[in-house]
């Protein structure tokens, strides 16, 4: 089975992207975020006609996320708990096959410090207390999506322009680092230990350069980990016309049965 993450960045604008990126590689289970378009205009007729189901919480012109996947998804939540008041859309949980999903979009945080990075910070908190109810299930759970974290400085092609980015401040790396240490697998990391797999890159000269991040990210519960085969980035799509500036994430799971 093949589960993968995509900061779409439009899903409207980017659809024939998107389209394309399903029919040449084949996702079991896709992970949309940035949709930037509300409920009414999230583009289900099309990824139907391309073998998809989907659910999705949209949100005008920011944000929103999605599960598609050629098993319908179930949907379990929608924003994450504690959220009373937060009108964002950055949550989607779903029952999938014999997985729970979940497409994550982290707020960005930037100018830091500021409300926005506060907000960052609240909103990573209130994931890892989440992941941490998710991760013990029987289950395997897969957290897919844009974290909006540089991890490292392996993970930044040069951290020093960057350096006073939000997804590079120490807060923002505790966060993560405390999300993981819930036992949690960064597979792309598991598998790849040293390599470069950038999945964002600001600009077509950044892609050019390879001068990229690595934002993007598949995470695996136990239960998942233990399936785990490949794991990768399609980053060739980054250099496609009229791109996402991120790139999607993959990876593969031993076979994973429909449910009955």
């Amino acid at each position: 089975m093949k589960i993968a993450t995509f900061n779409v960045n439009g899903v409207n604008g980017r659809l024939p992207r998107l389209l394309e990126w399903l029919r040449e590689t084949r996702p079991d289970i896709a992970c949309l975020q940035e949709l930037k378009t509300d409920d009414t205009k999230f583009p289900a007729a099309a990824l139907a006609s391309a073998g998809y189901h989907a659910i999705w919480h949209g949100q005008r012109a920011h944000h929103g996320v999605a599960i598609v996947s050629r098993e319908m998804p179930v949907e379990r939540r929608r924003g994450l708990p504690g959220g009373e008041g937060d009108a964002q859309a950055r949550y989607l949980e779903a029952d999938v096959c014999e997985l729970v999903v979940a497409s994550i979009y982290l707020p960005n945080g930037n100018p830091q410090p500021g409300p926005k990075f506060d907000y960052k910070l609240a909103w990573f908190e209130r994931l890892i207390e989440h992941a941490e109810t998710l991760h013990d299930s029987d289950m395997p759970v897969v957290l897919a999506g844009d974290l909006n974290v540089v991890p490292t400085d392996a993970d930044i092609y040069n951290p020093w322009p960057w350096r006073e980015d939000a997804v590079m401040q120490p807060e923002t790396r505790a966060a993560w680092r405390r999300l993981l240490a819930q036992g949690w697998t960064d597979t792309a990391r598991k598998l790849h230990p040293r390599e470069k797999m950038y999945t964002y890159w600001v600009h077509a000269d950044a892609y050019r350069r390879n001068a990229g991040f690595r934002m993007d990210f598949v995470l695996a519960n136990a239960s998942a980990a233990a399936k785990l085969v490949e794991a990768g980035v399609d980053a060739e799509y980054r250099g496609r016309e009229k791109p996402s500036d991120h790139a999607p994430a993959w990876i593969t799971l031993e076979h994973v049965a429909p449910k009955q």
